[in-house]
């Protein structure tokens, strides 16, 4: 882990570094590494970020039944219940126990948020050089309408060429039964 890292985002394709790692550990934690954002120490190859153990991405947050954010850090949790994007209602599930819970039941991230200031002494190291900015885990619904939207007709395509296959053998079939009756 001592060698230099570079973080590419997901969104843009912008890329971050050389840093070292324990930098990418406080971009992660300072919910500024999203789930699909990549990692590499030679740009050569890149890995997701969720995949490094290092960074602790063990959480996914639950946004609505269907629909989730992460896996994230617990520090990436903190930050978003400062930022009102989640609260105390808020489920989330560690990936690695598969335990789900509300925020409100995990005092230490809570109080943790609620008593710090707005002092940012905490996150940024004098000397750190600029990093992504937070991601956000907004649902982009129209966007996902539109996926959706993609799939299901992809989805009748499939089974009305299923349905015609299927009518081809049907009748082959038959065909054959005539002609073994014949």
């Amino acid at each position: 882990m001592n060698q230099r890292w570079f973080l590419r985002k997901h969104e843009d394709g912008s890329t971050f570094g050389p840093v070292q790692f324990d930098q990418i550990a406080r971009w992660a934690s300072a919910a500024q590494i999203a789930p699909h954002d990549t990692l590499s120490s030679d740009q050569q190859t890149w890995i997701k970020a969720p995949m490094l153990p290092q960074l602790g991405m063990d959480w996914l947050v639950e946004l609505t039944s269907e629909n989730y954010y992460g896996p994230t850090t617990l520090g990436a949790l903190q930050e978003f219940i400062r930022l009102g994007e989640i609260d105390g209602d808020t489920f989330v599930i560690n990936s690695c126990d598969g335990t789900r819970r509300q925020i409100r039941e995990m005092p230490d991230l809570w109080e943790t948020v609620r008593s710090e200031t707005d002092d940012d002494q905490i996150k940024i190291q004098l000397g750190d050089p600029v990093g992504p900015a937070v991601a956000k885990m907004s649902v982009r619904l129209q966007e996902r309408i539109r996926d959706l939207e993609q799939t299901l007709k992809e989805e009748r395509r499939a089974l009305g060429e299923s349905e015609q296959r299927y009518a081809e053998l049907e009748r082959k079939y038959q065909d054959l039964l005539l002609s073994l009756e014949g």
